[in-house]
């Protein structure tokens, strides 16, 4: 016997709710999400799609017990309880690379009402390279382009593509704890770099990933015509040497290289604007005023990244987009 009325929330459950409003009433679908983060993601995505006929309500799994993660989120698909008015909306991680090696795997890719992000999270779509000098400018209102985002990105990718191949081969092989992302994180971490001089960051990058793929081809030397299988594999599922860093973990990529990137480039722009308000002040009444009215205005850059919206061009973005789709052509 269930113990909650939740127990007996299905999407079979919603369209009955449904069909008790006004015929002008509107079709609630309910979009389960992994956190309270994932909340203003899939908000602003399924907004886009909202009309008179239906709309979408986003939430985590349970409001009693504040569960979340990617099972909870996907609890809604066990016993066929999702449906055109129950969907979920979860994280890809490896999953949607390991093309159904795994339950879970298999769980994304054949339940059409799971909706997934393709990248490995939704904080590697908030760093979309091309978006992250428009989030220095909301954070330091300064738009002095003092960084290459783009580039760095792409240069960072290109170095670390052929190792994050060699991770997911261990994860497709069952093999994953011979190499596992914490230790494909340990080689791919930059670390503390000075952003004019990011070229010799990578330089060490470049070395500490050709040494441990030196490693990896030791220690499986029969290994090189399913690598190549599964690299080939990899690039026709859309991931280029270019785009790597959408696909790596997401809490790694947005904590430990973006955000101290972010933090350095938006202090130096933060600085340069309050010496060219300095520089500019007639007196010294007038450069208080001025300063304080600025540093008021200027935002925090962790928050921005979480609300950065302009990743609507990143190559994943329209998989996402094509699903969601789908699902509203089948209600």
């Amino acid at each position: 016997m269930p113990k909650r009325l939740s127990d007996n929330l299905t999407s079979t459950y919603i369209e009955a709710a449904n069909k008790l409003t006004t015929k002008q009433g509107r079709q609630r679908i309910v979009a389960y999400v992994e956190s309270y983060d994932d909340v203003f993601f899939w908000r602003n995505i399924l907004s886009r799609y909202e009309n008179d006929k239906i709309y979408f309500e986003v939430m985590l799994p349970s409001k009693k017990k504040l569960s979340r993660g990617k099972k909870s989120a996907m609890m809604a698909a066990v016993g066929n309880r999702t449906g055109k008015n129950m969907i979920a909306c979860v994280d890809a991680d490896y999953d949607y690379l390991l093309q159904g090696a795994t339950e879970m795997s298999r769980d994304i890719l054949t339940n059409p009402y799971i909706i997934h992000t393709y990248a490995y999270a939704i904080e590697n779509y908030q760093c979309y390279a091309p978006s992250l000098h428009d989030v220095c400018v909301m954070v330091t209102l300064n738009d002095h382009a003092t960084f290459d985002f783009e580039k760095f990105m792409t240069d960072y990718s290109r170095i670390i593509f052929p190792l994050f191949v060699w991770n997911i081969w261990h994860y497709r092989k069952g093999g994953f704890n011979d190499f596992t992302i914490t230790d494909f994180n340990n080689v791919v971490t930059v670390g503390r770099f000075n952003p004019a001089d990011s070229e010799k960051a990578l330089d060490k990058l470049k070395h500490k990933v050709r040494m441990k793929i030196s490693q990896l081809i030791k220690k499986n030397p029969d290994a090189k015509e399913s690598y190549l299988s599964l690299k080939k594999e990899i690039q026709e599922l859309g991931i280029t040497p270019e785009t790597t860093y959408l696909y790596i973990q997401g809490h790694h990529l947005f904590d430990s290289l973006v955000t101290p990137l972010m933090i350095r480039i938006c202090d130096m722009l933060h600085r340069e604007r309050e010496n060219e308000i300095a520089n500019s002040s007639i007196h010294l009444t007038q450069k208080s005023n001025e300063l304080k009215a600025y540093n008021h205005s200027t935002a925090d850059v962790v928050m921005m990244l979480r609300r950065n919206t302009q990743f609507k061009d990143a190559p994943p973005f329209g998989m996402i987009e094509k699903d969601i789709e789908r699902i509203l052509n089948n209600t």
